[in-house]
């Protein structure tokens, strides 16, 4: 009986100690709690990925910002007719029993996209690629009323396009600020996806000054890249934040399907918002330039150049008579900065320098033989010069035009061709064109049409080249062949 009363006695001080104990170190150890009162009503219990956030820095209602928004992106229809050769082709008894009388290419060709309003009196913002070598134009807005629209200016090396209905008082998505953008922020990628109008996504930013190399050697590639669903029928929407506020064009996307694997990109409005002044004010892109080749740096290259930084642009090469070499930069050079902004790559540098025009002045910040430096550099445009170049119109060619008719066509035994019908001071007299001659052939391009004149026309214009000519080939009435060489400069 002694024995059991030791147990009970000794585990009774045994739960007195440790209850003491842990009253004292309850008591001593500090509360980081303890100036909130206590909850009067218990608590919910959430799932961890769905816990409330209480800080006001993520903001995950988009309700708001994606009902201003669908009213101001609209489904943009593009068709391209098939050409006059191609219907002449399918037009043939000998072809027409082998492809039935009516081949595919007899069909207008479609192309769908999309695009925002940014102004209340009908300027649409889209891709230049939704709308590239279309004959017809049909915008639908979100209240399924529907529109012819007219280009005013594209711009391919951003890969943007400018548009105009007649239309009043259209509700708009404002011009946000592309450069307050941070990583990981959330952005709404509005669009019509096959189709689908008026598609709100959601995701975040993943990178900003991303070069991908869609765009060739001239593109100017500075992508916002996120991981909103973008799909075939986005392009030329919109990228908005939880504003609202216009921070990009969704333009491409990563995948080895053509649909949706997990990258989108858009064109920052920064790049936007100067690309439509431009197009607005002066009728083309003033497209300012360095003149430089350059690249990013990576391990091999900052090895074989003995480079001392890893980020910044290299200077491969300085072109003749360009700003670069007027100011004194050297092949080898690593640009690190302009007018302040730090640059880590060739994307963040093209989109620094696209928001200039010609005649502006920057300050480059480079590292050469491991030292800084600076130099303040007056941009130029292509031609070499500070001037602006404003868009001019095919009324330069100083020529007017008509299609040939089929009994023309059976006469000179032709399946295309336009002819010059009319002409007077400009560019095809200087370069001996006589009136009545057939043209066959423009740059390698069979032409049928004024339409297919002024196309070749515009594309050749847009080109960020200081060499514009047209190479005509033809015949005259009389049988006699002509080429011509029309310089298209001034």
């Amino acid at each position: 009986m002694k024995k059991v009363f030791s147990f009970i006695l000794v585990a009774l001080i045994s739960s007195a100690v440790s209850i003491g104990t842990f009253m004292w170190l309850n008591n001593n150890e500090p509360n980081h709690y303890s100036s909130a009162p206590e909850p009067t009503v218990k608590a919910n219990a959430w799932p961890a990925a769905f816990a409330p956030a209480s800080s006001q820095a993520i903001e995950t209602d988009f309700t708001k910002a994606a009902e201003e928004v669908v009213h101001a992106v609209v489904h943009i229809k593009s068709t391209k007719m098939p050409d006059q050769q191609t219907r002449n082709f399918y037009g043939n008894p000998f072809f027409d029993q082998f492809f039935g009388g009516q081949g595919y290419s007899q069909q207008p060709r479609i192309g769908m996209g999309s695009g925002v309003i940014i102004t209340k009196d009908g300027y649409i913002v889209t891709n230049n690629h939704v709308i590239k070598e279309s004959d017809e134009l049909e915008v639908t807005l979100n209240d399924n009323r529907t529109f012819n629209a007219k280009v005013i200016g594209t711009d391919e090396a951003t890969d943007l396009a400018l548009l105009k209905i007649e239309a009043e008082d259209l509700p708009i998505v404002k011009m946000g600020d592309s450069d307050k953008l941070k990583v990981g922020e959330w952005v709404l990628a509005v669009g019509n996806p096959f189709q689908l109008n008026s598609t709100v996504t959601a995701g975040i930013v993943s990178a900003k000054a991303r070069n991908v190399g869609m765009s060739g050697n001239m593109g100017i590639e500075s992508y916002i890249q996120t991981d909103a669903a973008v799909n075939p029928g986005n392009s030329g929407g919109a990228l908005v934040n939880t504003k609202g506020e216009l921070v990009g064009i969704n333009t491409a996307l990563i995948s080895e399907t053509g649909n949706y694997a997990g990258c989108s990109f858009a064109v920052p409005s920064s790049i936007v918002a100067k690309v439509v002044s431009d197009i607005k004010q002066y009728g083309n892109v003033q497209r300012a330039i360095l003149g430089v080749r350059i690249s990013d740096i990576n391990e091999d290259l900052a090895k074989e150049k003995n480079l001392t930084t890893k980020e910044g642009v290299y200077i491969g090469v300085v072109e003749e008579r360009g700003a670069a070499m007027d100011a004194g930069l050297e092949e080898g050079d690593v640009i690190v900065g302009i007018n302040g902004v730090k640059i880590k790559n060739t994307g963040v540098l093209q989109e620094q320098i696209s928001r200039y025009r010609p005649g502006d002045k920057i300050t480059v910040e480079y590292i050469r033989d491991g030292k800084s430096n600076k130099k303040e550099i007056t941009l130029r445009n292509y031609k070499g010069n500070t001037e602006i170049i404003k868009g001019t119109g095919i009324e330069i060619l100083g020529a007017a035009f008509k299609e040939l008719s089929d009994s023309e066509r059976r006469e000179y035994g032709l399946h295309s061709g336009v002819q010059v019908d009319g002409i007077k001071d400009g560019k095809f007299r200087e370069a001996g064109i006589r009136n009545g001659f057939i043209i066959l052939r423009i740059n390698d391009n069979t032409v049928s049409s004024a339409k297919d004149v002024e196309k070749i026309y515009n594309n050749i214009m847009k080109r960020q080249s200081a060499e514009k000519v047209m190479f005509i080939a033809g015949i005259y009435p009389n049988g006699k062949t002509g080429y011509y060489a029309v310089n298209l400069t001034d």
